[in-house]
């Protein structure tokens, strides 16, 4: 049975002692053969450059999760040429340039040799941090942004910097913090508050936003907190360095002595710290300890919203929130931080009291509101806000009044990232699940999947004309909701649509009315949709 098909050997035993035993023996036998079992695989590539070395990352957070207190003092030498190299091609392409005017695919032409000198330069303790290139961008309220664009080099130390201390502080930050994080974005955080409104016992929100946050984080507070867990004085000397460095603007060098710069590759994960250890903590302990009902926290960034099922509960937490970030040189906004009633229960409650409809509150690009389904039960609806979008269809429309005399495959490609790759958000809590990948049938274009119901003739949309170039053939979609709406109901054998832009043939949701580039922004009658920006 040793060589028998789909029969696994049998482990070998030697039956035969040797003839002059010892130490070691003359004529050994036949060795053992080995347990059965997987090896257990390295988190590395097999090839010879070995850029995906992480063994040394790994056990950081590994240690970083089983002590919580544990201070690092060796961590500059996880920052190799490799890393330096993975973290250069992180960056993006074609991003503007800081005050040295280097860009990266001219930065690409002498990468390794580049490289190997900025590795010497930051072990050696010669690497000296440039100021940032002072630049705005308008926000939707009429006011202006300032954002600090960083050097080259110094964003690619600072992406370097930035996967390092992931590998520890990933393992402190809470769970109900969603702000620029590996594996969590802006959809995590609102599915989280969905469910929290829906599911939980919140009856009453708090709304907060800190005002000009990253302008007034204290550089003294910021490298307190990092010394809880950074013990290298070569990594915090780096932090200093970036944040000392300082703001040009129209050619004059000013200094810096609070904030950090927005727009900085490690700007956000110094404000994750920052307000982990000035808020999340100190929230977290609160709810446990003070609070008598239920507490729901979601935080992205300097974003914040509090559920609260008593009242007073939430003014107690509001008012000790004020005093808290006063502590740490920070304030709430006055104009954007509020307490409404806002749940289930909140439009009877109102009713009851003779009041109007429960307030509305904006969180991440979305207004959120209390809502009734068709059978009259709570139901979250969310919209996009109303000034944010206005301000981008304008945008949209002097684009494409600039872009006329183009092609139309050449609009839609331009169109395609703004618009066929718009998420739309579900609005019951039951269909915040994962991503998931909605293909079209046989990878075709959306606007292909309407040959069927258009006429032959000089407007036919189908596979023989160039269909492909003007909208993507795949979706991306965060719930199955828009999946359902696709595939409602099956078409009608040979049913006929006197509609020529109907595609579904039976009462179902038009294939043409599928969030595209062009229908979105032609018709703007849809659900709601995540910020284009």
């Amino acid at each position: 049975m040793m060589h028998d098909p789909e029969k696994s050997d049998p482990s070998i035993r030697a039956m035969k002692s040797a003839n002059k035993p010892g130490s070691p023996g003359a004529e050994p036998v036949e060795r053992r053969e080995g347990t059965e079992g997987n090896t257990i695989n390295p988190p590395t590539r097999r090839t010879l450059c070995r850029e995906s070395v992480s063994l040394g990352l790994e056990r950081v957070r590994q240690v970083a999760k089983a002590r919580k207190k544990e201070r690092f003092t060796a961590l500059l030498h996880h920052v190799t040429v490799n890393l330096l190299k993975a973290a250069y091609f992180r960056l993006k392409r074609k991003a503007a340039p800081g005050v040295d005017g280097l860009t990266w695919q001219e930065y690409e032409h002498n990468l390794d040799v580049s490289l190997l000198d900025l590795h010497k330069r930051l072990h050696r303790g010669t690497y000296r941090a440039l100021p940032s290139r002072r630049t705005y961008i308008a926000k939707p309220n009429g006011q202006q942004r300032p954002l600090g664009i960083a050097a080259l080099e110094d964003k690619i130390v600072q992406r370097a910097v930035v996967e390092v201390l992931n590998a520890i502080y990933e393992e402190d930050f809470l769970g109900f913090s969603y702000g620029f994080r590996p594996g969590r974005g802006q959809h995590d955080a609102l599915d989280a508050l969905a469910v929290a409104i829906t599911c939980t016992k919140v009856n009453w929100i708090v709304d907060a936003d800190i005002a000009t946050f990253f302008d007034s984080v204290s550089h003294e507070w910021l490298l307190r907190f990092l010394e809880h867990r950074i013990g290298d004085p070569r990594i915090l000397r780096l932090i200093r360095k970036w944040l000392k460095a300082g703001v040009m603007e129209d050619g004059v060098v000013s200094p810096t002595e609070v904030g950090s710069p927005q727009g900085a590759v490690i700007s956000p994960l110094l404000a994750n710290v920052y307000l982990h250890y000035a808020l999340d903590l100190w929230a977290n302990r609160w709810r446990h300890r003070h609070a008598r009902g239920h507490v729901a926290i979601v935080r992205y960034a300097d974003d914040t919203v509090v559920g609260f099922e008593h009242e007073a509960d939430a003014k107690r937490f509001l008012a000790q929130w004020q005093e808290r970030m006063e502590k740490f040189a920070l304030s709430l906004h006055p104009d954007k931080t509020r307490l409404i009633e806002f749940g289930c229960f909140a439009a009877a409650n109102r009713a009851r009291r003779g009041l109007g409809k429960p307030q509305t509150f904006n969180f991440l690009g979305f207004t959120h509101i209390c809502g009734r389904s068709r059978r009259g039960d709570f139901q979250l609806k969310r919209k996009s806000r109303r000034d944010r979008m206005r301000v981008k269809l304008r945008a949209v429309k002097e684009e494409l009044r600039r872009r006329m005399h183009q092609s139309i495959p050449e609009q839609g490609q331009w169109l395609a990232p703004g618009g066929a790759w718009i998420f739309p958000v579900p609005r019951r809590a039951d269909q915040c699940q994962k991503p998931e990948r909605l293909s079209l049938p046989h990878n075709e274009p959306l606007a292909a999947c309407a040959a069927t119901a258009q006429p032959e003739g000089s407007n036919h949309v189908g596979p023989n004309r160039s269909t492909r170039g003007r909208v993507p053939a795949l979706a991306t979609y965060p719930s199955p909701m828009a999946q359902r709406s696709l595939c409602r109901h099956s078409p009608k054998v040979g049913a006929e649509c006197p509609n020529r832009a109907r595609s579904d043939l039976c009462g179902g949701r038009s294939a043409m009315s599928v969030p595209t580039a062009i229908t979105f922004f032609l018709k703007c009658r849809m659900s709601p949709f995540l910020p284009l920006f």
